[in-house]
C-alpha cells in the first residue's frame, strides 16, 4: 500500500496549533526562575558562535535568491550576515540576559484608609506575533527580548531571509530544550505563504500583540486588517536640523555619519535642513562631504543654489523613505520653522537637532512629536541596544503604551494585586 504524505496544514489550522502551543509556553514562561531563563539565553549566544558556518550557508542562499530577483544593494545589506554580524548578535544576547528582569516590578503603591493595600506590578504580555522583513538578526533580537520578559513569540519571517531565520529559531529552540523550557516559548511560521500573514493577523484569540517590522505595505496591511494591538512604525522618515549656532565640527561629521554609516536602516536621516541664518560655507561644507561621499541629494531651490550637483526635490521627496543613499534637503528660517517642517512631514520616528543654542535646543526637544528626539547626535543611534537596553524588538511611532525602541519593559504590561484582611465595602 503506498504511503501518502499527510497534507500540509492549512495557514488558519497552523495558527491554531502554533497559538494553542505558545499559550501554554507563556504560562510556562511566567513561572520559570530567572536563573533558567538566563541560561537559555547564554546557551542561544554559545550556539550562534559554535554553529557560525551553518548561519553562514543558509545566508549566503538567502542572499544569493535576493540578487537573482534584483533586491536592492541597501536591502541586501539588510539581510546579509557575516562573522563580525553574528558576534554582535551573540553580544546582544548577553546584554538582554544581563539586565534585569522586568516583570514582577511594583509600579505603584498605595495604602487605603480601609486598610487595603493596593499594587500595580508589572506582568508579561502574553503571546507576542512578530512580523518581519529581510533582517534574520531579528530572529534572535525578538527571541531574547520575549524570553528574558517572559512572554512566548509567533515569529514569521520575511520570504527573503527564510533559510537565515529558520537556521536561527533551529538553534533557539535547542536551546531552549536544553535549558528545560518548552520549545513552543518561540515558534516560527515554517513556510513563506503570503496567506500565513492574514492567518497571524486573526488569530486574536492566541496572540495578545502584534509587532511588525518591514516596509509600508506590510506595516499598513498590518495595522489597517489586524484584529489585536499593534506595536509599529509606518516608515523612519528621520530629520536632522542644523542652527546655525552649530559647532562646525558637529555640523559636518554628524550628518554625513547620520545618511552614510547605514542608508538602509530606519534610523538613517532621510531629510537635512539647514538653517538659512547658517554660514554658507560651512552650509557647502556639509553638502559636499555628503555628496562626495557618494549621496545623492535632492532639494529646494536655495540648497540647489548651494551645489550645482543637488537635483531638484518634488512634493513626494519630503514623505519618501529611500532607505539608500539619498537625501532631502531644505532651508528653513530658524528652529520653529524647522520643528514645523519635520512635525507636518516626519514620520514620528527619530529627529535631531545640531546646536550649541541651549533655548535652540529646548525648544525642538519640547516641540518635536516623535518618539526619539535628539541633541547633537546622529539619528543612527535611534536602537535599543544604544540606548542601554540591550536590544529592541522595533521601534514604535504610535502613542499608546509603547513608543521609540521596544525594549523589556515595554514587553509587560501590568496588573493590580489587593491585599485584604477581611475588609468588605459598605
Amino acid at each position: 500500500m503506498i504511503q501518502h504524505a499527510p497534507a500540509p496544514l492549512s495557514p488558519d489550522t497552523l495558527l491554531q496549533e502554533l497559538g494553542r502551543a505558545a499559550r501554554k509556553a507563556s504560562y510556562a514562561l511566567a513561572q520559570a526562575p530567572e536563573s533558567q531563563i538566563d541560561a537559555a539565553l547564554s546557551s542561544i549566544a554559545e550556539k550562534l558562535r559554535t554553529q557560525t558556518s551553518l548561519i553562514l550557508d543558509s545566508n549566503a542562499r538567502d542572499t544569493a535568491q535576493a540578487r537573482e530577483r534584483g533586491l536592492s544593494d541597501a536591502l541586501i545589506d539588510r539581510l546579509a550576515l557575516d562573522k563580525a554580524r553574528i558576534e554582535g548578535i551573540a553580544v546582544g544576547v548577553e546584554s538582554v540576559r544581563s539586565l534585569p528582569s522586568p516583570v514582577g516590578r511594583v509600579l505603584w503603591n498605595n495604602q487605603r484608609p480601609n486598610g487595603l493595600n493596593i499594587e500595580r506590578v508589572s506582568v508579561p504580555i502574553g503571546v507576542l506575533g512578530m512580523i518581519y522583513e529581510s533582517r534574520p538578526n531579528v530572529t534572535v533580537d525578538a527571541s531574547a527580548l520575549c524570553l528574558k520578559s517572559r512572554n512566548a513569540v509567533i515569529l514569521r519571517g520575511g520570504s527573503e531571509s527564510f533559510h537565515s531565520s529558520m537556521a536561527l529559531h533551529g538553534l533557539i529552540q535547542d536551546a531552549l530544550e536544553e535549558a528545560g523550557l518548552p520549545r513552543a516559548a518561540v515558534s516560527m511560521i515554517p513556510v513563506a505563504d503570503r496567506e500565513a500573514v492574514g492567518a497571524m493577523l486573526a488569530a486574536h484569540e492566541w496572540i495578545d500583540v502584534l509587532i511588525p517590522r518591514g516596509g509600508r505595505s506590510l506595516i499598513e496591511r498590518v495595522m489597517n486588517e489586524a484584529r489585536m494591538p499593534v506595536f509599529g512604525h509606518l516608515e523612519g522618515i528621520c530629520h536632522i536640523y542644523v542652527d546655525k549656532a552649530v559647532n562646525p565640527e558637529i555640523a559636518r561629521t554628524v550628518p554625513l555619519n547620520a545618511k552614510m554609516r547605514r542608508p538602509g536602516i530606519c534610523g538613517a536621516m532621510e531629510t537635512l535642513l539647514l538653517d538659512r541664518s547658517l554660514d554658507q560655507e560651512l552650509a557647502k561644507d556639509i553638502l559636499s562631504g555628503l555628496l562626495d561621499a557618494g549621496c545623492e541629494i535632492v532639494g529646494d531651490e536655495a540648497a540647489q543654489a548651494l551645489d550645482s550637483r543637488i537635483g531638484a526635490a518634488s512634493v513626494q521627496s519630503w514623505t519618501t523613505e529611500y532607505l539608500a543613499p539619498k537625501l532631502n534637503c531644505a532651508l528653513v528660517d530658524g528652529v520653529e520653522a524647522a520643528v514645523n517642517h519635520i512635525n507636518t512631514y516626519g514620520s514620528h520616528h527619530t529627529d535631531s537637532i545640531l546646536t550649541e543654542n541651549p533655548e535652540s535646543a529646548r525648544y525642538f526637544l519640547s516641540n518635536v512629536d516623535s518618539g526619539i528626539v535628539m541633541h547633537n547626535s546622529s539619528t543612527q543611534f535611534a536602537d535599543g541596544g544604544e540606548f542601554g537596553m540591550g536590544a529592541e524588538i522595533g521601534i514604535a511611532t504610535g502613542k499608546m503604551h509603547a513608543r521609540g525602541p521596544v525594549g523589556l519593559e515595554q514587553l509587560c504590561t501590568y496588573k493590580y494585586l489587593v491585599h485584604g484582611s477581611g475588609q468588605t465595602r459598605p
